[in-house]
């Protein structure tokens, strides 16, 4: 029974990536469509983020109370609703009503199933099940690139994918009884959270190094949704490829999350959590002055791939971390909160790069990815002390 539910697991980190990259690969078709600016795919994320942040928020309370099963199947049915809700708009102001319940859905899934993760499983698995998520990211951009060079419009695209997470949903929901009886065996960890009571926000970010890693995140996301959203335009305007093979590009950043994630499962029994985000980080310096040569297309695609090994452990391991650096009675509400700030950064970032797009030169994309990408290692590197007295963590 545990092995099948992993398995439910793994299928839920796949449809939680389906949907991430497709308004970035659609945006092209899309904003020609409802002759809107090409700046303006920042506002829908900015409704997706503002939706993730309340709902990640409430993440602890609503674990707590049904726990995370009912809490995964219900939050993605919310998602699969929006994204046919997606597929049926025709009007830019029908999108950003749709992206409501897409925002709601995504917050409390992401925060309950990743702390259930971090508790029970070694770091390696938590790699190579955010691998799942890059199988998900990858299939979605290859997807609509495939609709659209079939002629087809950029709706069905959402549609294909919206059918999909039905299906995913449909398991998720036949598999509560399992949850239901691996909590009769929960950790400790995910014990004294069910005891204790909710720390408050001011509470969480007063513990040692929270400012720092919720900066960090924040920078990390900002980062990896800038990607998603502008790697197709980045390519369209700026390198002169055609709408269809940027979509079908942009995949390449998350193939390499995804082959890197998987990677990072086996280098996670050789390095520490904090070794594999400065490898990350190292590598995302590589991809990103990859970007910044005169190589044309060869070029910015080898640099986006490497930017997708570089983001490829950095998640995984800053969130399967959290129990270790600041105790697993409080590992809920901390990745709650610290998926509220990437999400923030999901708001803020893709849209300010946008502005600048729009404003300035879309060709600074590769800039900002770097100067986002100082300020997340150096946050980082100044949590570490802080948290350093911290010896819980997670089950595995």
């Amino acid at each position: 029974m545990f092995q099948l539910l992993l398995g439910i697991i793994y299928l839920a980190f796949i449809s939680l990536g389906l949907p991430d990259a497709l308004l970035g690969a659609a945006w092209p078709s899309i904003y020609q469509e409802f002759s809107v600016p090409v700046s303006y795919s920042g506002g829908i994320f900015m409704i997706v983020a503002a939706g993730t942040i309340f709902s990640s928020l409430q993440s602890d309370r609503l674990t707590r109370r049904f726990g995370t099963g009912l809490v995964t199947a219900c939050s993605v049915l919310m998602t699969a609703v929006a994204l046919f809700g997606f597929s049926i708009s025709h009007s830019y102001l029908v999108m950003c009503i749709w992206a409501i319940p897409y925002g709601l859905g995504a917050g409390s899934v992401d925060a309950s199933l990743n702390n259930y993760v971090a508790l029970h499983y070694a770091s390696r698995h938590m790699s190579w099940l955010h691998c799942m998520w890059g199988i998900g990211a990858s299939v979605g951009p290859y997807v609509m690139g495939y609709v659209l060079s079939c002629g087809r419009s950029w709706n069905m695209g959402y549609r294909v994918i919206g059918a999909l997470q039905i299906v995913l949903t449909a398991v998720l929901f036949f598999s509560l009884p399992l949850w239901k009886r691996r909590s009769s065996a929960q950790s400790s960890g995910e014990a004294t959270q069910r005891q204790s009571a909710a720390p408050g926000l001011r509470q969480i970010v007063a513990f040692p190094g929270a400012r720092e890693v919720l900066i960090a995140f924040f920078c990390y996301c900002a980062l990896e949704q800038t990607m998603s959203l502008w790697a197709s335009s980045y390519l369209v305007l700026n390198r002169g490829v055609s709408a269809q093979q940027a979509a079908s590009f942009a995949s390449l950043f998350f193939a390499g999350i995804t082959v890197g994630r998987f990677l990072s499962g086996f280098l996670t029994m050789r390095l520490s959590d904090t070794q594999m985000i400065r490898l990350g980080e190292v590598l995302i310096f590589i991809g990103v002055a990859a970007l910044m040569l005169p190589l044309k297309t060869a070029g910015a695609l080898t640099g986006l791939a490497l930017v997708g090994l570089g983001c490829a452990p950095i998640y995984p391991c800053i969130i399967h971390s959290t129990p270790e650096h600041f105790g697993a009675e409080q590992s809920q509400a901390m990745i709650g909160v610290q998926m509220a700030s990437a999400y923030v950064g999901t708001c803020l970032m893709p849209p300010a790069f946008g502005f600048i797009a729009n404003h300035v030169s879309i060709a600074l994309f590769p800039f900002f990815l770097l100067l986002t990408l100082a300020l997340m290692a150096f946050m980082y590197e100044k949590m570490l002390p802080k948290v350093s007295h911290m010896q819980s963590g997670p089950v595995s």
